[in-house]
């Protein structure tokens, strides 16, 4: 284990720290990118009465712009995000609900820092050949928690505590490993969950693997169904079909308005948070209305959604929590990866396990060259 532990670690370890160390940097990417814009995200509510989502459209239809999604945050304090068409461009922009005012849009001088950032997180910037390379090495990071997960175990429980402690008045060398080692023992669950999520995206087997493993059919298995046009692909076709109906016999058909899409998606899904809406478009002739359900044990963020034909007819409903456990964990890959799961809560958990495992290679490689030098 020592050894396959000391090779995987000197192999992979200037990666592993660059994933860290990227992961950390992209890990408040939304809130940078408010605190930029945070004369237009953040707003004073006044005691006025907030304008309604059709007199939205109305004003946004008298300046020549097709209203096409709204975002209306469950903070009073936060902008409207409203994307809208304009000369047959898609734009969006921040809107103050209670004064009416058209704030602007985003500032994304950031977004370029960010996609390096990102690039250098999933491929290093070298396209296919880097990928290959992070999920090498990240394969490789896997094992290293495993062997270090062992190499932790105390001998005698009499040592458990001094696992468990990191000595800061000791000497550096010391300071040091309990650095490497307690710090590793406390992230190793995070850190490998991190990883093994990150690797969902990398490898197809892995994504089988645990979509299996979660009680879902295998890649192979959905594309041989996908042939033989089984069930679940035909009530996919019926689907398509049903939008297709609908876009030719509703066409001239009279639109419900926005409000009244939003007091029936409340019907269906009873309660406050983050709802967006998307109008009929020439893909989709539907409306959705998707609610962040935040009324859980921990306060996860987990998506619910109703959609409406364009007169306003109740069509589907999808609740986070009715889908089965493989399909939960496919909608939440990312945010589990990324920490955002819970909001700002697990954005800092992650940023801080990410900057620990960022020192771990750093700690081992100092251990390992203090014993090379004593040896030699």
């Amino acid at each position: 284990m020592w050894l396959i532990h000391l090779w995987l670690g000197l192999l992979s370890s200037i990666i592993v720290f660059m994933m860290c160390l990227t992961g950390c940097l992209y890990a408040f990417k939304n809130q940078i990118t408010d605190f930029n814009n945070r004369n237009k995200v953040y707003i004073t509510p006044v005691s006025t009465a907030v304008k309604k989502p059709g007199q939205i459209q109305a004003e946004f239809l008298k300046q020549n712009r097709e209203l096409t999604s709204l975002l209306i945050p469950e903070d009073k304090g936060r902008s409207y995000v409203i994307g809208y068409r304009e000369n047959q461009l898609d734009k969006s922009t921040y809107y103050n609900q209670y004064t009416g005012e058209i704030l602007g849009q985003p500032d994304v001088s950031s977004s370029r820092f960010f996609e390096v950032v990102l690039d250098l997180h999933r491929n290093l910037m070298m396209g296919n050949a880097g990928r290959q390379v992070v999920g090498a090495a990240v394969l490789m990071f896997c094992m290293l928690l495993i062997s270090g997960l062992i190499l932790w175990l105390p001998k005698k429980l009499k040592f458990l505590k001094q696992g468990l402690t990191v000595m800061l008045k000791a000497k550096f060398q010391r300071l040091n490993y309990d650095l490497h080692n307690t710090l590793g023992f406390y992230t190793f669950l995070m850190l490998f969950f991190m990883a093994v999520t990150g690797l969902y995206v990398t490898y197809p087997w892995v994504k089988n693997a645990l979509i299996v493993s979660l009680g879902g059919s295998s890649i192979s298995n959905i594309s041989k169904e996908k042939d033989n046009g089984d069930n679940a692909f035909e009530g996919l076709l019926e689907d398509m079909l049903q939008k297709q109906s609908e876009k030719e016999n509703l066409k001239d058909a009279a639109s419900a308005s926005i409000d009244e899409i939003l007091k029936l998606a409340n019907q269906k899904l009873p309660y406050k948070a983050v709802t967006s809406i998307e109008l009929p478009n020439k893909d989709n002739p539907r409306y959705v209305v998707i609610k962040t359900n935040r009324q859980n044990f921990l306060g996860m963020m987990l998506p619910d959604e109703v959609t409406f034909d364009k007169t306003g007819v109740f069509k589907t409903k999808e609740l986070f929590s009715d889908k089965p456990l493989n399909k939960q964990f496919t909608a939440l890959a990312k945010p589990l990866h990324t920490g955002e799961i819970m909001g700002l809560p697990s954005i800092v958990l992650y940023f801080i396990v990410s900057l620990i495992g960022c020192s771990l290679p750093v700690t081992g490689f100092l251990i390992w060259w203090h014993r090379f030098r004593k040896m030699k």
